[in-house]
């Protein structure tokens, strides 16, 4: 498989250099996007200087800061029109052990639509986050599987292998979430084309340097979405059902 490897940034010079260390060690023969949102620390400049020695690193400058989706779908874009065969997500915060990455690559080789890198199925778990935060994810990942009827532990989750096809299948327009229900919403279109998803157990470890680029926002956009997406389609089920109905 042709691979690109999607590595969104903000302010994330403390840890660029390990991150890309560790997915080249890993998966030496992918391609590399850094996809920059406004960063105003050395993030760029690290990323242009190791470009001198590595041809399958790019970066691509964005000057505002549009979210964690809007970062992905450019970056999709991008890769469906160079015809790669898949494309990775991964945070550049080291998160997200790039050691899984052969593993996760193998999945969608075999033709799984989207693998998840899950912290919620059995093997996998969560190093370092507070007992909310914990809970929080836990319970938005309960609430989107029962709203949408997600057979999916970890909708949430960040660490993803999508194969190209899949992406082509399910479309990227009208995609709404901008933040972390990106993700969710990504999934909701996977399942709801009938495609395959396969969760990985992964331990994710919470950033050790840098700033979270989590806030309520976020949440309560996800939160907001899924409510909306789900009593959408129970509408949707109730229509066609009086429309099936048999008349007296």
């Amino acid at each position: 498989m042709r691979v690109l490897i999607i590595v969104p940034t903000h302010n994330e010079a403390a840890n660029i250099s390990e991150v890309l260390d560790r997915i080249r060690e890993h998966a030496p023969s992918a391609d590399l996007m850094v996809i920059d949102d406004a960063s105003t620390d050395e993030t760029r400049a690290i990323v242009r200087e190791r470009q001198q020695s590595d041809v399958a690193l790019r970066l691509v400058e964005r000057e505002e800061k549009r979210g964690l989706g809007d970062a992905y779908l450019h970056a999709f874009g991008i890769g469906l029109d160079e015809g790669y065969d898949a494309l990775v997500e991964i945070d550049a915060d080291l998160s997200h052990d790039p050691a899984m990455l052969p593993i996760m690559l193998g999945v969608a080789e075999n033709g799984i639509a989207l693998v998840i890198g899950s912290r919620y199925v059995p093997g996998g778990s969560v190093i370092g986050w507070p007992r909310r935060r914990t809970w929080l994810s836990r319970w938005g990942n309960r609430y989107a599987a029962i709203m949408l009827g997600l057979a999916v532990n970890d909708a949430t989750a960040g660490y993803r292998v999508y194969r190209a096809d899949a992406l082509r299948r399910i479309g990227l327009d009208g995609v709404q979430a901008g933040g972390y229900g990106f993700q969710v919403e990504m999934t909701y279109r996977i399942v709801r084309s009938g495609l395959g998803v396969v969760e990985i157990p992964i331990v994710f470890r919470d950033r050790v340097a840098g700033t979270s680029k989590m806030d309520r926002n976020i949440v309560s956009e996800a939160f907001l979405l899924v409510t909306y997406w789900g009593l959408a389609d129970l509408l949707t089920l109730r229509r066609r059902g009086r429309a099936y109905r048999t008349p007296r």
